[in-house]
């Protein structure tokens, strides 16, 4: 086949993957019918990285109604990519409007937390900050700074307690019973070597990370953390953030919107 054609092939045979096994059947000496096996195959490989990834989501609602309901996704959002590794992204938004789950509306922020955490996982390394180099930088350059965060880094807020309940499932004590609270909560993971950590973070902290997220300098950051909490600490975000491994590097704020 002639390159367009070849592009032409693997958008029918995506089509066909999809359910219009017609969009196939110019390129077929067999019926378009049997492309189900193929289907069957990328199906069942896209379950079980959906169960891989979204494993506390499988814990909470047993193996037989995750994989049922992985299989629904799959049918509305089949993996665009060979690599199923990156497959999923979309699912904790689905779960939010899927039926079945309108009775445990908590599993949409239960998803969203297992895919941060295998984002971490599988993010790039990278060199830490030398606190030093911090530590060295005058007052007055920090309105013209910002902190590098890590690739692994991932933050996310709630408005109840869906973090803790997360943490609770991780737990070889994940059969006891846990309450949800109607209280907000912030949780960061990061990963160090091989290890993914999770973190509850208080208020202040997230302001703060979040500002350097969005590219503000370490002086703006600041200010937003401390009109969060005029009592906050600084330092202690800062310490707490370097012994963490959160931080990359000091960049200049011109270098982001060159």
């Amino acid at each position: 086949m002639r390159p367009r054609d070849d592009c032409l092939f693997f958008d029918a045979f995506q089509a066909a993957l999809a359910g219009d096994a017609a969009a196939l059947e110019p390129w077929l000496r067999w019926p378009a019918s049997e492309i189900s096996v193929y289907r069957n195959t990328i199906t069942s490989g896209a379950v079980d990285a959906l169960a891989a990834t979204f494993s506390t989501v499988q814990l909470m609602t047993g193996e037989e109604w995750f994989r049922a309901a992985a299989r629904d996704f799959t049918r509305e959002d089949p993996p665009s990519d060979p690599a199923l590794l990156v497959y999923g992204t979309n699912f904790p938004d689905w779960l939010e409007s899927f039926p079945p789950a309108s009775d445990t509306l908590y599993l949409a922020g239960i998803a969203r937390l297992d895919w941060l955490w295998w984002e971490s996982w599988a993010a790039a390394d990278a060199p830490l900050l030398d606190a030093a180099a911090l530590a060295g930088l005058p007052p007055d350059r920090l309105n013209d700074v910002t902190l590098g965060l890590h690739p692994t880094f991932r933050l996310a807020s709630f408005p109840i307690s869906i973090p803790s309940l997360w943490l609770a499932y991780q737990s070889p004590m994940r059969n006891e019973p846990h309450q949800l609270l109607d209280a907000p909560e912030r949780m960061l993971f990061i990963r160090t070597g091989p290890h993914v950590q999770s973190h509850l973070v208080d208020s202040t902290t997230f302001v703060f990370l979040e500002a350097l997220q969005r590219g503000a300098s370490i002086l703006a950051a600041a200010e937003s953390a401390l009109a969060a909490d005029p009592e906050c600490s600084l330092p202690h975000i800062l310490t707490g953030g370097i012994a963490l491994g959160l931080f990359t590097g000091i960049t200049e704020i011109k270098d982001l919107t060159a």
